[in-house]
């Protein structure tokens, strides 16, 4: 009897790593979450998982999405692991060489955020669309793209929670970004929202003031990439976002920085179908990490004919 193929998922996080084998939300046959510890350990207990028989199925190819910043450059000598991360003990740890040593598999690698819009673009809120962008409010801020069916992997990869952005009137707050202070993800991510307040994020209230800061930072950022990278549709993620009330915030304040200058109806009337909130949610990196590996047994194949 032929074994089903099957893919290995594995979304790697600064708290948890989740690991899956299936081949979509409607086929899982298997999943584990294992404590973000020392990487040998962490990353050992993910190779113990994906090596684990199961019978009647076979894992074809992983695909991993990660946190960043990681090196996503086949020619580099750190390709396939994290570069320099404020995660301690998790600078230029190699991911990709173990388990590729030990399951002898194509392995796919990408971040944890290109996985996020890959899994919206197949299963979530951006089916069919291209280009589309994918950005999670969260402990941080970070973005995916994908552009002609493809994540964008130049110099490197996307930090789209690191642009700048201007200062609004009256904000003296200096951001919690230890290299850029006030970027986005220094005066928007969840952090930043806890220490302006001085309490957590979900004990803040609905009609505080800081959600319309909030809003028009977080619309500074998206007017940007809409205006560089002209997705069809932004979806948007991360549990700061669990605050559904800032959702229409941050689609009035993108209408009103653009100020008509482009003059389509996803930036006017259509504004609730342009700026979506995340269909797959938590899942959407890891179900993203599926379609990585779906990809890495393609190119396998395309280059050995």
């Amino acid at each position: 009897m032929v074994n089903r193929k099957v893919y290995g998922a594995v979304e790697g996080g600064g708290t948890k790593f989740v690991c899956m084998v299936g081949t979509g939300p409607d086929d899982v046959i298997d999943q584990l979450t294992v404590p973000t510890a020392e990487p040998t350990e962490t990353i050992g207990s993910v190779i113990e998982f994906l090596a684990r028989p199961r019978p009647g199925v076979e894992i074809a190819s992983v695909g991993v999405a990660t946190f960043g910043p990681i090196d996503l450059n086949p020619r580099s000598p750190h390709y396939g692991g994290t570069i320099g991360t404020t995660k301690p003990g998790w600078s230029y740890v190699r991911i990709v060489a173990p388990l590729r040593r030990r399951l002898g598999v194509p392995i796919g690698f990408d971040t944890d955020v290109n996985g996020a819009v890959l899994g919206e673009s197949r299963w979530g809120a951006a089916q069919g669309l291209d280009p589309v962008l994918y950005l999670t409010i969260g402990t941080g801020i970070g973005g995916g793209a994908l552009v002609n069916g493809a994540t964008i992997k130049g110099l490197m990869h996307p930090e789209l929670g690191h642009v700048p952005i201007p200062t609004l009137p009256g904000d003296d707050f200096p951001g919690v970004c230890p290299y850029h202070g006030r970027c986005l993800e220094g005066v928007a991510c969840g952090p930043a929202l806890a220490a302006r307040a001085g309490r957590p994020v979900a004990d803040i209230s609905e009609n505080d003031p800081i959600w319309d800061l909030t809003a028009t930072y977080l619309a500074f950022g998206l007017s940007s990439y809409v205006l560089t990278l002209s997705p069809k549709r932004i979806v948007l993620g991360g549990g700061v976002m669990h605050q559904t009330h800032l959702l229409d915030r941050v689609r009035r304040e993108l209408v009103r920085i653009l100020n008509g200058y482009i003059q389509v109806p996803a930036l006017g009337e259509g504004i609730a179908d342009y700026v979506v909130p995340s269909l797959l949610d938590q899942k959407a990196g890891l179900y993203g990490a599926l379609v990585i590996a779906e990809r890495a047994l393609a190119e396998e194949r395309r280059a050995h004919g």
